[in-house]
């Protein structure tokens, strides 16, 4: 039997399915890694926004964590939303306790409908806690503008908010997503050494809810099969790509993006490499 690599989502539940440890799972899915997950809050959602959010109590979430470490192994993990500052702590705690070094951080603070998802008094912890222990930061720009308290309106001021998670917090590296800047989305990562940059074709749509659990989930799942950064990087780039380009067209709001895309656009491309080599 082929190895199977394990990948460790602690988040938040969208009951809508679109982010989260939902997307997170789905995402593990079809990159064909095995999915885990510890819950940290119970939200009620769709895609027109965020209706409740219920915290899991901090033994709760930790006992979930622990059962998945000392049995099944974890060989990537990411965080989510963690929205307290004792569930920030209590999760760094476990990743140094368990020398978790393959750490993917999405720092989650506001949903796609403007709720925020993060505590204030929550920042300081990340911030001190977290980022230091992660191999990886994946910041929006306004998530990258909190978390360094500068405004990122440029490509350089992207290259300089990475440097800055880096160098202030000790992250391993840090990637800037630019989904939110006009034109091209490019995204700008910093590895502690160099730069890479990672642009794709933007897509128009509403349907773009869980992009960024999404993507974080596909870097993670391809750091627990043993690939470099840039590697995970490039495949999570092309199959967030593909997730928002091949919308589902679900809900009335902010929709969830396709996870059958990168698997579906794989087959497609198995198919016909089979009929070619048919013909020869």
């Amino acid at each position: 039997m082929d190895q199977v690599f394990k990948a460790l989502t602690i988040a938040g539940s969208d009951s809508g399915g679109g982010a989260g440890i939902q997307a997170d799972l789905k995402t593990f899915q079809m990159l064909e890694v095995y999915g885990m997950s510890a819950i940290t809050a119970v939200t009620a959602q769709n895609t027109l926004g965020v209706h409740g959010i219920y915290d899991i109590p901090i033994e709760g979430i930790a006992k979930q964590i622990e059962s998945v470490i000392s049995d099944i192994g974890v060989d990537a993990l990411k965080t989510g939303m963690l929205s307290q500052p004792e569930v920030i702590e209590l999760v760094a705690d476990l990743v140094t306790k368990h020398k978790l070094s393959k750490l993917v951080v999405d720092p989650v603070m506001i949903a796609k409908g403007g709720a925020a998802l993060l505590a204030e008094h929550a920042q300081d912890a990340m911030r001190k806690r977290l980022l230091p222990l992660a191999a990886l930061v994946t910041p929006n720009i306004p998530e990258a503008e909190v978390i360094i308290g500068m405004e990122i309106s440029s490509l350089d001021t992207m290259k300089e908010a990475a440097v800055r998670i880096v160098e202030q917090f000790g992250s391993a590296a840090a990637i800037i997503k630019g989904g939110h800047r006009i034109g091209d989305p490019t995204d700008v990562l910093y590895d502690g050494e160099q730069f890479h940059f990672f642009t794709a074709e933007r897509y128009e749509t509403r349907h773009t809810h869980g992009t960024g659990c999404t993507f974080s989930a596909a870097i993670t799942a391809e750091l627990a099969k043993g690939k470099t950064l840039t590697e995970s990087v490039q495949t999570a780039k092309t199959f967030i790509t593909l997730a928002i380009r091949h919308e589902l067209g679900i809900g009335g709001g902010h929709g969830p993006t396709n996870h059958w895309a990168y698997w579906r656009e794989a087959q497609t491309h198995s198919d016909l490499q089979a009929k070619e080599q048919g013909k020869s």
